[in-house]
């Protein structure tokens, strides 16, 4: 039962109340289940209102990353890590919820993922069956396991430390899980925490990652960087502290542009700073002034960039 699940039957059963004292068991639970079911009704109603976020639903073999994973960490694994190896085959290969996840599934993947004795293989098998997780409508039960140690976004703020293998696979992560409006959320919380003696926010390492892969040379990292970017601009998020994101991506969208990106990925990226506009509206087209290059460089690419273009120009003093 999940945690909120379990609030509501406190709150339903201790309020004090003359009238909830008296409701039966299976009243309270079918107040409960109403309750879900308009919850669920509500957030697929703000799934359907939304930009449609860019995610890659066929971009992993899960069957073949799962079964290179488990040649890799033959014989290295303990008793428990090896329970919550065929804990992940549950969920992603059986297709069971993620109540098949223990309590000690992070560790597992900490382990993974920070054991620099590892091969880097197992690194990008286990991000590649993550990143298909991300698509799952309750992978965010798996995220809210991490609050205390912060094993996925201690790796994702090490990402320009990372072998490009393991830089793809950590930016396919990250993109897809804004295919639901929990995990992408998540992906913006700005609780901060202290690693190797730099304050981090899973908000920073978010962007750390979205602009690493946008300015790599390698052409998969842009692909996915553009689309994480586009990803961040379309969420309705109003604090200071993404004005100040909205400023860092500016200026890494500015420099992308000077390698004369294909259309696909010009569009993500002239939607994103028009948006970045409308958060920042005075700093942002400051910073389009001054830093350059100025939009209408690439005016004649496609109908659709000249009309964000055209929107852009609008709001450069």
């Amino acid at each position: 039962m999940a945690d909120g699940e379990a609030a509501n039957i406190i709150e339903l059963t201790t309020n004090g109340s003359e009238e909830s004292s008296k409701k039966s068991p299976a009243e309270v639970a079918a107040e409960i289940e109403e309750q879900d079911a308009r919850e669920k009704k509500e957030r697929e109603e703000r799934k359907k209102n939304r930009e449609p976020p860019i995610v890659y639903k066929d971009a992993v073999d899960v069957q073949a990353d799962f079964d290179a994973l488990v040649g890799f960490v033959d014989g290295i694994l303990g008793p428990e890590e090896q329970q919550s190896l065929e804990e992940l085959h549950q969920y992603m290969l059986e297709d069971e919820g993620s109540w098949a996840l223990g309590d000690g599934f992070l560790n597992f993947v900490g382990r993974l993922l920070h054991d620099k004795s590892l091969r880097p293989e197992i690194r990008v098998h286990i991000l590649n069956v993550l990143a298909a997780a991300a698509l799952k409508d309750d992978v965010i039960l798996l995220l809210h396991q991490d609050r205390r140690e912060h094993v996925l976004m201690n790796y994702a703020h090490d990402v320009d430390r990372l072998s490009v293998e393991e830089q793809e696979a950590l930016a396919l992560f990250i993109c897809n899980m804004f295919e639901n409006l929990s995990s992408s959320e998540w992906l913006l919380y700005i609780s901060e925490w202290q690693y190797c003696n730099t304050t981090i926010s899973n908000i920073r390492c978010t962007t750390k990652v979205a602009v690493n892969s946008l300015l790599s040379d390698n052409t998969v990292l842009q692909e996915r960087g553009s689309a994480i970017i586009h990803n961040l601009a379309c969420k309705e998020v109003k604090t200071v502290v993404f004005d100040d994101v909205a400023v860092e991506l500016t200026m890494a969208l500015l420099q992308y542009f000077n390698s004369n990106p294909p259309e696909e990925h010009l569009f993500r990226c002239m939607k994103a700073l028009n948006r970045f506009c409308q958060i920042s509206q005075q700093d942002v087209p400051q910073l389009i002034q001054m830093i350059g290059p100025e939009p209408a460089k690439f005016r004649g690419t496609s109908a659709r960039v000249d009309d964000l273009i055209a929107q852009i120009t609008k709001r450069l003093r």
